[in-house]
Order: C-alpha cells, then structure tokens, then sequence
C-alpha cells in the first residue's frame, strides 16, 4: 500500500478528519488494499462504540404518492406507469404489531411527499404508535416540510428523522431535481431538525449522473460539519422510468469505500448498510457491515405493495413475508460474526467500553 494513503488513513482513524484536498486524494487513489486496511479501521472504531451489535429499523413504506419530480425518482410525480398506494393507520399500526413481534424497536415510516397525510394525521399516527409501543423509536421520512410541522412531530414523539440531502453541491443538486425544489431549503430543514432534537439523518447517492470526486468531498465535509446522528448512503441506481433510465450505476467499491470512511469521520455514527447495497450485490449488505455500518432496515410493509414502492429497479426482499426477511437477515449477519440487538438502537454519545 502506498505509505501516504496508509498514513491518511491512520489518521483519519485517529483524528476523525482531514482536509478537503486529503479527502480527494484519499477517494482519487484508494486501492482494493487500501480499501481492506479501511474497512479493519472502521471495524475498530465501530467496536469502540457499539460492539458487535446490529440495529434492525423496521421499514413501513406507507405511500408512494409524491408531489416532487425528483429526476433519478421512480416515485416521482411525472411517473404515470407507477401503481400508486396509500395505507390507513390501521395497517400502519398492524405493520407495526407484526415487527414488535418480530424484536423490532424502531417504526420507520417512509413515504414520498403525499399533501394527502395531513400534518395532523401524521401527528396522530405518531401519538397511537407511541401510546402502543411506548418502548419503540419512531423515525420519520417523509421529506421537506415546514419548521413547524417538524416541532408538532416531534412532540407527538417522532424521535428521528430522515431526509437524505442526495448531494451537498448545489449545481450537483439542480441537475437531480426540478427548478422548483430548492437546495437551500433541504438545507434548511436538517438545520431545523437538528434543532428541534431529532435524532437527525442525511445522506446521499453514490455515483449520481453528473456527480464528480469533488461532489463527494462536499458530501463528507457537509455530513462531518452538520454532526447528524444517521447517514444514508447508497449506489445509485436507475429506474427505467425516470429521465435518467439510461445512465450508469454507482458501484458498491466506491459505496463501500465512502461507508468506512463516513464511520472514521464521525465514530459514533447510525450508517445503515441499505436495501440499495444489497439490490446491487447478493452479500452487499454483509460486506457493508464489514466496511462499518451498524444498521440494517428489513421491510415491514405488506407484501402486496412492496412492489410498488419502487425507488430504483430490482429492488430486493419485494416478496418476503416480514418474518421470513427478518429471520434470514438475521441469520445472514450472524454468519459474519455480528448480532441483531433487540432494541432502540439509539445514537451513542459518548464512548462506550466494549
């Protein structure tokens, strides 16, 4: 290995940061070796903070209605061809009965932008899963919303909430969205949501059309300055219905890569090895827990429109019974010498001994 990318990497082991330019040449030059003494340092540094554990959120995708247009969406607005669903809060919560049985701890309820899910239905569908399960974690993902809105979630008990920036370039970002959406605004609500307490999470695509190293960079040190609690990445990946149908994929070398150096940046940090992981690779969960992650999100929706909340094309685990998923992800981590832990899972502050 080259001693220079082994030194950035101790230290970025060490020190949890470096420059702009250290972050490009560390991305710019990294190697299948370089890439394997990553992934052991991000090993250690996840070790340092929660062990061998592996948290499950259990997902509810509760409607693939969206009022955005976004380019790379397969839920996006201008998709006539998608089969459009919405469920009722009773099926939210029989989702939510059937993961409690399963060991699940966190409720993550996603969903495109739908004006249908009023603020006060989202406020009540909150309250009635707290007041059912009162030791469960509630994440929202449920995109752009006003200042307000987010405090009135957030005292009907939401404890988190997800809302990947997608890219921390602003060109970057107008060439992925329509005119309409503003990426000062996406800004501005993962500023709310860090203020307002949320256990708070962005992320973005790896290998968008148009991104470039120096995107990536922004990325790493826009997630290092905001100190959110989660961070989603993953592959980017077409859907044949969406302008963009025809470009090229993200690869999981370079996802895998930035997830072990996003653990090394931020130590403590929630990084989920995503569905997006495993759609493009059959171990790439697993192999995504090797590079650092420490959160898995198996499907709680009912499997008859699973189907349909169809980001990106094969996504996987689209006809699994919640058990069947769970049991199998289960087993799965296990044989890579990690553990499910039935609980919160919840953001780890301060160092913990193991």
């Amino acid at each position: 290995m080259n001693p220079e990318v082994k030194e950035r990497i101790d230290r970025l082991a060490r020190e949890h940061r470096l420059t702009a330019a250290e972050l490009k040449a560390l991305i710019d030059s990294r190697t299948e070796e370089a890439a394997e003494y990553l992934f052991e340092k991000a090993r250690e540094v996840r070790r340092q903070y929660y062990g061998t554990d592996v948290y499950l959120r259990g997902l509810i995708e509760f409607t693939n209605y969206c009022k955005n247009n976004c380019i790379y969406c397969g839920i996006r607005r201008s998709n006539a061809r998608a089969q459009r669903y919405r469920l009722t809060q009773k099926q939210i919560l029989d989702c939510c009965e059937t993961g409690y049985g399963l060991g699940f701890r966190t409720f993550v309820l996603q969903g495109g932008e739908d004006p249908y899910y009023s603020d006060d239905a989202i406020v009540q569908i909150v309250s009635e899963i707290k007041h059912r399960f009162p030791d469960c974690a509630i994440t929202l993902s449920i995109g752009e919303k006003s200042t307000e809105s987010y405090r009135r979630f957030r005292e009907a008990g939401a404890d988190r909430y997800l809302l990947r920036h997608e890219t921390a370039d602003e060109a970057h970002y107008s060439k992925l969205h329509p005119p309409e959406m503003s990426f000062q605004n996406r800004m501005r609500c993962l500023r709310d949501l860090k203020a307002l307490g949320f256990q708070t999470g962005c992320g973005f695509m790896v290998g968008s059309p148009f991104q470039t190293t120096d995107c990536l960079v922004e990325d790493l040190l826009f997630v290092k300055e905001l100190q959110p609690e989660m961070v989603g990445i993953g592959p980017f990946i077409p859907h044949s219905d969406t302008p963009f149908a025809e470009k090229a994929a993200g690869t999981l070398e370079l996802a895998l890569f930035l997830l072990g150096v996003i653990r090394l940046l931020l130590p403590s940090v929630l990084l989920p090895a995503t569905t997006a992981l495993g759609t493009i690779h059959p171990q790439g969960r697993e192999l995504g827990i090797l590079a650092g992650a420490n959160v898995v999100m198996p499907n709680l929706s009912p499997r008859d429109v699973r189907k349909k909340y169809m980001l990106y094309d094969n996504k996987i685990c689209t006809g699994d019974e919640a058990a069947e998923c769970r049991m199998c992800l289960q087993r799965r981590i296990e044989s890579i010498g990690y553990h499910i832990a039935v609980s919160r899972g919840d953001f780890i502050r301060g160092r913990k001994a193991v």
